[in-house]
């Protein structure tokens, strides 16, 4: 359904994209809740949503990438790959922060906030460029915000570097 979902954005079917990427979407919603109240879920699981969501997003970029390429010219199809750039960084932030035993969660733009502001972009054309670039801002805000909590959180665990051993 992903790859749908970008081929139609890709070709200039943002709506039609965005049906596809809802339907998308309603299962990998559901899929973690239902495994939890069947007592099914397991780490493998949510590896694989995990990483089934960061292939989405891909998919989902650069298909409005490909899109702006055709539409617009120019080097604004950057736009949606640096949007997915820091969308990464803050997925990345996270694993790596829960690996070191801190917890990095929150923002302002976390998957399902940019899924649903990127919604808007694609159901609006006229809206999907000024779109891109709040979600840059944003996107890039939550990744600070995910960097200094942790950060915080390290810093508390430092040794004293005045103190002698």
């Amino acid at each position: 359904m992903s790859v749908a979902a970008c081929v139609l954005i890709g070709r200039g079917q943002l709506q039609l994209g965005l049906a596809f990427l809802i339907l998308t979407a309603v299962p990998d919603l559901l899929d973690g809740a239902v495994a939890a109240a069947a007592g099914t879920s397991s780490k493998r699981g949510a590896f694989f949503d995990s990483t089934a969501d960061r292939v989405t997003d891909g998919l989902l970029l650069c298909g409005i990438a490909w899109h702006l390429a055709e539409s617009e010219g120019g080097t604004i199809m950057l736009l949606p790959m640096a949007v997915l750039g820091v969308s990464s960084l803050i997925s990345y932030e996270r694993a790596k922060a829960e690996l070191l035993g801190y917890d990095a969660k929150g923002g302002l733009m976390e998957r399902a906030e940019r899924m649903v502001v990127l919604g808007f972009g694609l159901c609006f054309q006229v809206l999907l460029i000024p779109v891109l670039w709040v979600m840059l801002a944003l996107t890039s805000l939550t990744a600070i915000q995910r960097f200094s909590k942790v950060w915080r959180q390290a810093t508390v665990d430092m040794p004293d570097a005045n103190s002698k051993s």
